[in-house]
């Protein structure tokens, strides 16, 4: 599913222009900087919770050696914050079934 197919099913199911739509998805949903509900609150080192739907959250990775695929030499792979999401309970149930 595309974001413009979401939100044309959140336009129909709430009863809201398809524009009105986009621009919900868009201001959750957005990673352009200091845009996105979801990615402004990871940025400042929050979790998102939706019980029921799951977690979105950020980790630390430590740095690494690696290997270079191409030359197979060891290359450092440095420390990085990574997002993470953890689905629900509810999630899982649903599509497991």
């Amino acid at each position: 599913m595309t974001k413009k197919e979401m939100a044309a099913k959140l336009a129909n199911t709430c009863d809201l222009s398809q524009a009105k739509a986009l621009e919900v998805i868009n201001t959750i949903f957005d990673t352009k900087a200091g845009n996105g509900i979801i990615a402004i609150e990871l940025d400042a080192g929050r979790k998102v919770s939706l019980p029921g739907f799951g977690t979105f959250a950020t980790r630390h990775a430590k740095a690494r050696t690696g290997l270079n695929p191409k030359t197979r030499e060891p290359i450092q792979i440095a420390a990085r914050t990574v997002p993470t999401f953890k689905a629900g309970k509810g999630l899982k149930d649903r599509v497991y079934e």
